[in-house]
């Protein structure tokens, strides 16, 4: 695996990158674009923090092409290029995996990719055996799936292993408030076959950032703000306890999350948007949560009663 890979504690984000379809403006309310993120970009390299996440799907393209024209300002085998392919997105074709992918290296200005994923476990069978020739080539150097259940996971693995590959690492949703890939065993199954762990969605669209409370919602015409801005009440007393003991260790309610993440064995992925976003995700790694402050943490988000699993999301349980 890449070295990179094998020692960063974070990914970042970059699904609210750009406009359009499935892009930040519709899903987060931001509006960022080349010139936003070229100080966030600078910052994260220069803290260390080189692995960065995307998809064709977020902004159909618009992510990538960000990410891509950021990117080409350092050497490319400083830079971890993390991209996927989504089932609901590919064209009639046998070769809908290596177009995808073409089509993403041409956005991002590179001929590799450091980590290529499956989206989304729409036909595991149909999809898996399509990254086979992109690892033969070179073109993709580790392959990881998103959004699987551990059976899925299994079978990836299987078809993979079958050409001498197998799968490097599983991306999924996973919080304080949505830990079904951890009682589903998808995590203890990566923790005992080396397989890295990637958590998306850490702080829940910032609904456990400590920013936004009932009297300070989140933006009231994104997806986000429908989705979370009815539940605020109830993260109350998870979100204060997260800032009692970020006191303790002199951080943030958001570094508590992340620490919280890298605690259970996961590599959080981090929404970069602003540049003290990923000096604070850059610190967070630093961060040792007790055995007595995690509990405390779960029993407190079980007891809001909030379950947050997306509606493209099928439970790992």
């Amino acid at each position: 695996m890449n070295k990179d890979m094998e020692e960063t504690k974070i990914a970042l984000g970059t699904w609210s990158w750009g406009s359009g379809a499935v892009g930040g403006d519709q899903v987060f309310g931001n509006h960022l674009d080349i010139d936003n993120l070229k100080p966030v970009f600078d910052a994260a390299m220069q803290a260390g923090l080189n692995v960065w996440d995307t998809a064709t799907v977020y902004g159909m393209g618009a992510s990538e092409s960000i990410l891509g024209e950021l990117a080409k300002g350092y050497p490319r085998n400083k830079v971890v290029l993390s991209t996927k392919f989504t089932p609901q997105i590919a064209p009639d074709s046998e070769t809908a995996v290596s177009e995808l992918l073409e089509n993403s290296l041409k956005l991002l200005q590179t001929d590799y990719i450091d980590m290529y994923w499956i989206h989304n476990p729409a036909d595991v069978e149909r999809w898996t055996p399509g990254l086979i020739p992109l690892l033969q080539s070179g073109k993709v150097k580790r392959v990881g799936v998103s959004n699987h259940n551990l059976a899925e996971l299994k079978r990836a693995d299987e078809i993979l292993a079958k050409a001498g590959f197998h799968v490097s690492a599983v991306q999924n949703h996973f919080s304080l408030l949505y830990r079904s890939s951890e009682r589903g065993g998808v995590l203890d199954y990566c923790k005992e076959n080396g397989i890295q762990f990637w958590a998306y969605m850490v702080l829940e669209q910032g609904a456990l950032s400590g920013k936004y409370s009932v009297e300070n919602p989140l933006p009231a015409e994104s997806d986000r703000g429908r989705k979370y801005n009815p539940v605020l009440p109830q993260l109350e007393a998870l979100t204060n306890a997260m800032k009692a003991i970020g006191e303790k260790h002199k951080a943030s309610c958001s570094q508590i999350g992340i620490a919280w993440a890298i605690a259970k064995g996961a590599m959080p992925i981090i929404g970069a948007t602003k540049p003290h976003h990923v000096l604070e995700a850059a610190d967070a790694a630093k961060i040792a949560l007790s055995a007595e402050e995690v509990a405390e943490l779960e029993r407190l988000a079980e007891a809001t009663g909030v379950d947050t699993r997306g509606d493209w999301e099928h439970s790992m349980e």
